[in-house]
């Protein structure tokens, strides 16, 4: 028997996971869960950092002092694109910035004016979004930004916190892939392209792949956690990345969803795939564990939802989720619809979704929000066996948003495909597996995602 530490930063919280292998099965326990709020200061929108270093170290004393428990690994995943920029001491010079932060509105059209569209996805084979890296950073270079002009490093966030616990300054892979400046092609930091940018190359650290051991707790927390000298993994620190890796599928007749806050759509592939017809459609080549390339589409996803949720709490009426999907249900099929991704910046959601489609009811925005996305989906099926020339017969549902059954339902029926859903746990089981398959515990990713099919339960939805 085994036991791995699998620290899952979301969006909206974070947790600390407990895996544990044996018999050929993966048991997943919550240690801790905290929520992970951006701040709002008047220069823009910021992580809490130091206060979710706080919390992993919080689970990871949990783990060592109240359970007392032996520990095989540790290993992080968060979302992607965020990073952190470090001065010549080590230290953080400035708090990292959210994705959603308004500095990056409009930097893409004038970035395309030193290197033109094509030219930057050429180079890297990643989805054009404001919130990339690339146009974070360029927003930085325009606004003379002090600490863009101090920093002698650049992490981004998964990194960020392996660092806080080993003292090692690395880039892991898939989390770098999400940058916009990462060669899913020749598999290394694009620095040709920053350097027509005028941004430094310089800043960025040695690359390391999914699976390989980063070093021990430092000293300070090996004690104060109780864990001792215990391996920190640079897992599939992207947690796209991790969910896939924990996908039950076999074959490769199959298209996944990650599905959370953003829906992330796509396939698993040997090699990226960059032409005028991916570029078109806005398809991303992100790195994968195992060395495959996860061509998807990022979809605004069930942020919709969320910010609903939020806005009615905020007026004292809150809701669960499961009372949100009831109300839907009940309010039978939406009579127009929009395109979620239209709705990725914060503001008043239900206000702005009722102004959109007429919907005046909780019940009917929350059936727009639903049917959109499942009319989303089958649009982004539509690309993607066009572009790979395969027939896709299932999509597997993985992730917190695969317990919504009535999504679930409404994509298979939208796709005309059958839809597997489940785990829901994807992201801390996938972080789980590919620590265990560094540490040379599990073989192969085959073995891995069999591992998963006996592990966990899945729930079947026909069209």
């Amino acid at each position: 028997m085994s036991n791995y530490l699998a620290v899952d930063l979301g969006a909206e919280s974070g947790r600390v996971m407990l895996g544990t292998l044996s018999g050929g099965r993966l048991a997943l326990e919550e240690l801790h869960r905290f929520p992970n709020q951006p701040v709002q200061l008047p220069t823009g929108l910021y992580w809490d950092s130091f206060r979710l270093h706080y919390e992993i170290v919080h689970g990871l004393t949990i783990a060592g002092r109240e359970r007392k428990l032996p520990i095989d690994g540790i290993g992080i995943d968060t979302w992607g694109v965020d990073f952190a920029l470090l001065g010549s001491d080590g230290g953080l010079i400035e708090c990292p910035r959210h994705y959603r932060d308004a500095r990056t509105v409009g930097i893409p059209e004038r970035l395309f004016e030193i290197v033109p569209r094509e030219e930057v996805f050429n180079a890297t084979g990643i989805q054009i979004m404001a919130l990339n890296t690339l146009y974070q950073l360029y927003a930085m270079h325009l606004a003379g930004s002090p600490a863009l002009a101090a920093a002698e490093r650049l992490l981004f966030m998964p990194d960020l916190f392996n660092y806080w616990l080993t003292g090692m300054q690395r880039a892991e892979v898939t989390i770098a892939s999400t940058s916009q400046f990462y060669d899913s092609a020749s598999h290394c930091f694009a620095t040709a392209l920053l350097e027509k940018l005028g941004l430094p190359a310089r800043l960025l650290p040695k690359l390391i792949e999914p699976g390989q051991r980063l070093g021990t707790l430092l000293p300070a927390l090996a004690e104060s956690t109780g864990l001792g000298p215990v391996p920190v993994y640079a897992t599939a620190a992207h947690d796209t990345a991790a969910a896939v890796a924990a996908v039950p599928a076999s074959g490769d007749d199959w298209c996944y969803i990650s599905s959370g806050t953003w829906s992330l759509m796509g396939v698993e592939l040997p090699a990226p795939i960059i032409n005028d017809a991916s570029l078109s459609l806005n398809f991303t080549n992100e790195a994968g564990a195992n060395g495959t390339i996860r061509l998807l589409k990022n979809i605004a996803g069930l942020w919709l939802l969320q910010e609903c949720r939020r806005a009615w709490a905020a007026e004292g009426e809150a809701h669960s989720y499961d009372e949100l999907i009831r109300m839907a249900e009940a309010a039978g099929p939406a009579a127009k619809l929009i395109d979620p991704d239209d709705f990725s910046q914060p503001g008043d959601m239900p206000a702005r979704i009722a102004a959109a489609c007429g919907a005046s009811t909780k019940g009917e925005i929350c059936r727009v929000i639903l049917e959109s996305l499942a009319r989303r989906y089958r649009e982004v099926l539509d690309g993607l066996e066009n572009l790979t020339g395969r027939t896709i017969r299932t999509i597997h549902i993985v992730g917190g948003g695969s317990r919504n059954a009535l999504l679930n339902q409404l994509a298979a029926t939208a796709t005309g495909r059958t839809v597997i859903a489940g785990p829901t746990e994807a992201t801390a089981a996938g972080n789980v597996l590919v620590q265990a398959m560094g540490a040379g515990q599990i073989a192969c990713a085959i073995e891995a995602r069999s591992i998963v099919r006996r592990s966990f339960s899945i729930e079947t939805f026909h069209p």
